[in-house]
């Protein structure tokens, strides 16, 4: 990149993948400290680019996942002319991710080979994944100049989302919380499905042992995800008064943030949520299934990876071909709970 002033970045679609894009914009950033960086983005993103300071504007993609509408991206394209963007970094590998870009005539589209965008993008990256395993990896190496490969993960900056105190202590007192004692958040859903979730009452029984040694736990995702939450915490109070509190669907993108960084620790599948943990800096427990840590692994210094690398793992399926899920339910709960007990010591000690 030869410092331009203004970049547009066509964001990716997953909540996960936005947050790993976060190296992206730092990596931006450090090099270019004027640099203006937009994100074309869907609406569900903006609270989350928003705590993304490197981000000047979230810029909504009035379409739905997958649609193409191209009558639609036409006419954001060329309101996007207006702004007069330098280069746009097109994160995404499809053919429709690029044509926003080109509708608004950014001389130079950046973007890996893929879906024969010749056409649309015009300074094209192959893309090696032995130089470049992680998906962060090739995130970064789109801000690099050509022909450059992106660091080790170790030399990239690590995603760090803003966090409000104020409204921590906010959804503390308005939901009903404790603001004593240890607390365990537990992330039990995965949008992509069921081959990426440890089991519910895997996750119940983690909850009953830790609220039996004095740690309370809650859990967290999205509407979606309720009724899961409801029976990890009636199996986990089983002859109990307390202990676990369902969130889930109770709180907003933003909140989320705020919740997850009051909590000492997080257990959790490889999800979304996941990556914005990882990002407020808590201390993580990481469940692998049908993906692997060698693609997507959590950018923390402070986690505890939970990974069999079966025979058939990672196939990276929605479900299990076979099944069994024999990747996930062979994880031990003794196991997630003395690791989680170990980062819980870790964090009260200060330790990182």
């Amino acid at each position: 990149m030869t410092g331009p002033e203004r970049v547009l970045v066509v964001g990716p679609a997953w909540v996960g993948d936005m947050i790993m894009a976060q190296t992206l914009f730092k990596l931006l950033r450090r090099q270019h400290p004027e640099i203006e960086i937009d994100v074309l983005a869907p609406a569900w993103s903006a609270p989350l680019l928003a705590r993304m300071p490197e981000v000047r504007e979230a810029v909504q993609v009035p379409l739905g996942h997958g649609e193409l509408r191209l009558r639609t991206r036409y006419r954001l394209g060329r309101e996007l002319a207006r702004r007069g963007y330098h280069q746009a970094l097109i994160l995404p590998r499809s053919f429709k991710s690029a044509i926003i870009p080109w509708f608004a005539r950014v001389p130079r589209r950046t973007g890996y080979l893929g879906e024969s965008r010749y056409g649309v993008i015009n300074d094209r990256r192959p893309l090696d994944p032995a130089a470049m395993p992680l998906v962060v990896q090739r995130y970064a190496g789109l801000g690099l100049a050509p022909g450059a490969c992106a660091p080790p993960l170790e030399e990239l900056p690590r995603p760090a989302l803003t966090v409000d105190e104020v409204n921590g202590l906010r959804l503390v007192a308005q939901l009903g919380l404790s603001a004593t004692g240890p607390v365990v958040g537990l992330m039990p859903g995965a949008e992509y499905g069921p081959a990426k979730q440890w089991p519910p009452d895997y996750y119940a029984a983690l909850a009953r042992r830790l609220a039996e040694n004095g740690v309370q736990t809650w859990v967290l995702g999205s509407q979606k995800d309720f009724e899961l939450g409801e029976s990890i915490v009636m199996q986990s109070r089983l002859g109990l008064t307390a202990g676990s509190v369902n969130l889930c669907g109770k709180t907003q993108m933003h909140d989320a943030i705020d919740l997850l960084a009051r909590v000492q620790v997080a257990v959790t599948n490889d999800s979304g949520l996941m990556h914005v943990a990882a990002a407020v800096g808590v201390p993580l427990v990481t469940l692998y299934g049908s993906s692997t840590p060698a693609y997507t692994p959590p950018l923390s210094a402070r986690a505890t990876i939970m990974y069999l690398n079966v025979a058939c793992s990672p196939c990276f399926d929605r479900t299990c071909r076979f099944g069994h899920y024999n990747c996930l339910r062979d994880i031990a709960v003794a196991d997630v709970f003395n690791a989680t007990c170990r980062q819980l010591v870790s964090s009260s000690d200060g330790r990182h």
